[in-house]
């Protein structure tokens, strides 16, 4: 079902759902769907992430749900580990964060996945930090 009220293009009324999460004990697990390795994530379990630059709007409004969720307000606590500014990476057109994201697979280095997880008191950092890359390029 479509419905134009803005004069504009069509609107539907099915958002395309490219995130997704869920809370398990303290973290939040991010999906990102269908995507080519090329454009997937990337992690280096325990030290960092890597997003591609035009998807951190959307990446910033997931972070900001997962802060309104009731899991990450049981879960706030200590978090010493620290987020890095964004590395923009001009090569790969990745931003890429240190901090403490985790993914299944243990080896070094940057590696695409589809998903990956940040502890729930972690997530504010990283929120900051994708905000400020986004606030000092626009």
């Amino acid at each position: 079902m479509t419905l134009d009220i803005t004069g504009g293009p069509p609107f539907s009324a099915v958002a395309r759902k490219t995130w997704t999460r869920r809370y398990t004990d303290g973290a939040v697990v991010f999906g990102r769907s269908a995507r080519p390795p090329e454009r997937a994530p990337r992690v280096w379990s325990g030290r960092g992430l890597g997003l591609p630059e035009s998807e951190l709007p959307e990446f910033a409004a997931q972070l900001k749900r997962v802060m309104k969720h009731e899991a990450y307000w049981r879960a706030r606590g200590d978090a010493r580990q620290r987020w890095s500014p964004g590395r923009y990476d001009d090569e790969d057109g990745f931003v890429y964060f240190a901090g403490p994201c985790t993914q299944r697979d243990p080896w070094p280095g940057y590696r695409p996945t589809s998903e990956f997880t940040v502890a729930l008191p972690h997530v504010r950092g990283l929120r900051i930090r994708v905000a400020a890359h986004l606030a000092a390029f626009r």
